[in-house]
Parts: structure tokens; C-alpha cells; sequence
């Protein structure tokens, strides 16, 4: 089972910077769930995910929210 992050209404760069923290908190192979409302996580979680070695298994939209599952690599 994977844990959610809520990061609703925050804006640039609060979703990136949230999301990194609490990657770094998991185990390799963790999985974890960010759902945010800030268009500019589109580009900036994708491209901080690549940058950290993880995997970014899906990404979603739906409405105003975007969804990420990203996978924890080492």
C-alpha cells in the first residue's frame, strides 16, 4: 500500500520541495501517492523525480488536480 500526500493549494515550489522530503523518508521501493492542484507540478515533479534516481509510474488528471505515483529507486 502506497501513502498520500496532500498538497492541495500549495504552490511552486512547495509541491516539489514537500514531495522530495518525503520521498527521502521511504525505503527503496516505497511507493507514495502526491495529489496537488499547482499547474507547475506537471513539469517540476516529473523532471525532480528523474533528477533523484525514482520512478514516476503514473501521472494523472483530474479536473484542477494532478496526481503522481512515483516509486522510491535507492
Amino acid at each position: 500500500m502506497s501513502e498520500c500526500l496532500d498538497l492541495t493549494g500549495l504552490k511552486c515550489p512547495l509541491p516539489v520541495l514537500r514531495t522530495r522530503k518525503a520521498l527521502r523518508g521511504l525505503v527503496a521501493g516505497a511507493e507514495i501517492e502526491v495529489s496537488c492542484t499547482d499547474p507547475m507540478s506537471a513539469i517540476d515533479i516529473p523532471n525532480m523525480v528523474r533528477e533523484e534516481g525514482d520512478t514516476l509510474v503514473e501521472q494523472r488528471t483530474d479536473a484542477a488536480r494532478l496526481f503522481f505515483r512515483i516509486r522510491k529507486g535507492r
